[in-house]
């Protein structure tokens, strides 16, 4: 069974996200705290979205996607950025990953998004086999950029008085 996360999956949302860092060789990086995830996901501007894969017998929390609409300016339309897809272990191989991207991919044609795109470890080749079964397109010839720490710091200080202000998302 597939749903939309509820405030009370916060905590376990919380626990599978250290899971897949776990998994992604990353611990040290899953910082986000319960209050963090509770205001992304359910505050009054929600900065992303959560679906819930469960067991259809137990009931028992198997895995979640989590998500943002993204904007593409070649396209002129929104789209989504799926920014965790995690299944437990044991669920691994169940048909909860393929059920998530599936109502995912629903979101995307109910919400009329022309894009569902999201990043995979280059290591990862169980998921990116199971990708590449469901037809996804691998975009070879891009490359993950990311400014954070201290060097977002020092270009920040570099912004002209007149940059734009704060986003409250």
């Amino acid at each position: 069974m597939i749903r939309s996360a509820a405030l009370d999956d916060v905590p376990e949302i919380l626990t599978m996200i250290r899971e897949l860092a776990a998994y992604e060789r990353a611990e040290e990086q899953a910082r986000a705290t319960g209050e963090q995830l509770r205001k992304a996901l359910f505050g009054e501007h929600p900065a992303a979205f959560a679906l819930i894969a469960e067991d259809d017998d137990t009931g028992a929390t198997m895995g979640y996607a989590l998500w943002f609409p993204r904007f593409s300016t070649w396209t002129g339309t929104r789209g989504m950025h799926l920014e965790d897809l995690y299944v437990r272990p044991q669920a691994r191989g169940s048909g909860h990953g393929k059920a998530l991207l599936a109502a995912l991919a629903a979101t995307c044609r109910q919400s009329g998004y022309d894009r569902f795109e999201w990043w995979v470890l280059s290591w990862n080749t169980p998921a990116i086999d199971f990708y590449t079964s469901l037809g996804v397109e691998l975009m070879e010839e891009w490359k993950v950029c990311r400014l954070s720490g201290e060097p977002l710091e020092e270009l920040a200080a570099q912004a002209p008085q007149a940059a734009a202000p704060a986003c409250d998302g």
